[in-house]
């Protein structure tokens, strides 16, 4: 199978130690759901100017509707706060949420938050659609999102700094796959959101998957690898990492089995260094 990988991670605690991982962290691949960050980044920026409530509803009525990854296209609710649907995608990646958030805000200006903050090229190109790309037409986006490690560790790193709304981190913090890279990790996917000693929890992370793709990005800290699944970190370290993998879709299913195992073993060398 042919596999390319970019793979870039980072202490946020000490800036001059050497990468903890370096594997064609400039090379740009598909990111799947990823790119939803900006989005969520854009979103929160407003929130905080008090451009946007946070109690404003949305609904899912007249939405460009979608099935696959999320809660709320089987929930009989029809509309949602603005805080709600972003904890939607923070939790399950919700796409409807996720298309209902950008007919809120546009994706011209997630563009434009993410050129603010040096994102590029890490980009969020399209909305979530069933319909396959091939069969969408021309001007059709080549893909959902798209990314270097070494973008998406910046992106991590501003949130950590405070460049991006510290709302991101917390929406990140609900989310429910651990499956990949922060497996290594030992929390518990559904109860891993806890307050360490740094005011945050120990893990935040974001991923994203699809034929061909597996993704994740975060920023985990010390407390992070007891398997208690309740946080105890002191904030005396935190790692920020991208792992992308990207190869041919029709490849047979122990191609995925081996991206899988390798994701994990990076996220074993995260921990190792945080312990």
């Amino acid at each position: 199978m042919t596999l390319s990988w970019s793979a870039y991670a980072v202490s946020l605690t000490r800036p001059d130690a050497p990468p903890i991982l370096d594997e064609s962290a400039d090379l740009v691949l598909k990111t799947a759901s990823v790119g939803k960050l900006l989005l969520l980044g854009e979103v929160a920026r407003r929130l905080e100017s008090g451009v946007l409530q946070a109690d404003r509803r949305v609904s899912k009525q007249g939405a460009r509707f979608v099935r696959d990854s999320g809660l709320w296209h089987v929930l009989d609710q029809q509309d949602l706060t603005v805080l709600d649907a972003c904890r939607l995608v923070g939790a399950v990646s919700d796409n409807l949420a996720t298309n209902v958030l950008l007919d809120l805000v546009g994706l011209d200006a997630v563009r434009d938050f993410g050129a603010s903050i040096g994102a590029p090229p890490m980009e969020l190109l399209d909305y979530v659609s069933d319909v396959p790309r091939a069969q969408r037409g021309p001007g059709t986006p080549p893909t959902l999102s798209r990314a270097s490690a070494r973008s998406l560790v910046g992106f991590l790193t501003a949130l950590h700094n405070g460049t991006v709304s510290p709302l991101v981190g917390e929406w990140m913090s609900l989310n429910t796959d651990l499956s990949m890279v922060a497996a290594a990790f030992l929390d518990d996917p559904l109860a891993h959101n806890a307050i360490g000693g740094d005011g945050a929890p120990p893990l935040r992370n974001k991923t994203g998957t699809d034929d061909g793709i597996r993704a994740d990005v975060g920023i985990v800290g010390t407390g992070t690898g007891t398997g208690s699944g309740s946080g105890t970190g002191t904030g005396t370290d935190a790692v920020a990492y991208a792992v992308v993998a990207n190869w041919q879709s029709d490849d047979a299913d122990p191609g995925l089995a081996a991206v899988m195992t390798r994701m994990r073993a990076h996220g074993t060398m995260i921990r190792d260094v945080l312990h």
